[in-house]
């Protein structure tokens, strides 16, 4: 027997072999050792790597979206002041016309008033004319049956006659 051939009594009858079984993990050690310097430490740093890069896209994503929202309510900032703007020229717009058409009934009804103004300042004219007129012929007429009366005397008969020759030249002088 060997130096590493000896038997231990509890492993004999599972069928373990001792030298086999310390061989086996002084190689899985050795393999444990190259792995973690050949493999792990690449593949922990690959990790760490790829996780950093994840968070950075996820600190990438949360700034965009943070960035996204910022824009989002100055657009509707934009937009609601663009509508208290709208809203302000509209009044405007409104007060204006408001005022237009106030000022053009004013002027409308006072055009109206100086025309009526004219309109009765004539008739008024044409009244006092036609007055003066009429004064005038019904003085004619009065001195031409005054005349035609002193010249006869007045019986029933001889005043209807100079009643309708009045009459008769009263006519006349109207259509002349």
């Amino acid at each position: 027997m060997g130096i590493l051939e000896f038997e231990v009594p509890i492993f004999g009858p599972m069928g373990v072999n001792l030298p086999g079984l310390i061989g086996q993990i002084v190689n899985f050690l050795i393999l444990l050792f190259v792995l973690r310097l050949v493999l792990y430490k690449p593949v922990l740093q690959m990790l760490d790597q790829r996780s950093a890069r994840i968070r950075e896209g996820v600190e990438q994503a949360e700034r965009a979206r943070a960035e996204a929202i910022r824009m989002q309510q100055e657009y509707e900032a934009r937009m609601e002041e663009a509508r208290r703007e709208n809203q302000r020229i509209i009044n405007e717009a409104m007060q204006i016309s408001d005022r237009l058409r106030a000022e053009a009934q004013e002027q409308a009804r006072q055009q109206a008033e100086q025309f009526l103004e004219r309109a009765r300042a004539e008739i008024e004219q044409d009244r006092r004319q036609a007055a003066a007129e009429l004064r005038g012929q019904v003085a004619d007429i009065a001195i031409a049956a005054a005349s035609k009366v002193v010249r006869r005397s007045l019986d029933a008969k001889a005043h209807a006659q100079i009643i309708d020759e009045v009459l008769s030249e009263a006519d006349k002088l109207k259509y002349n």
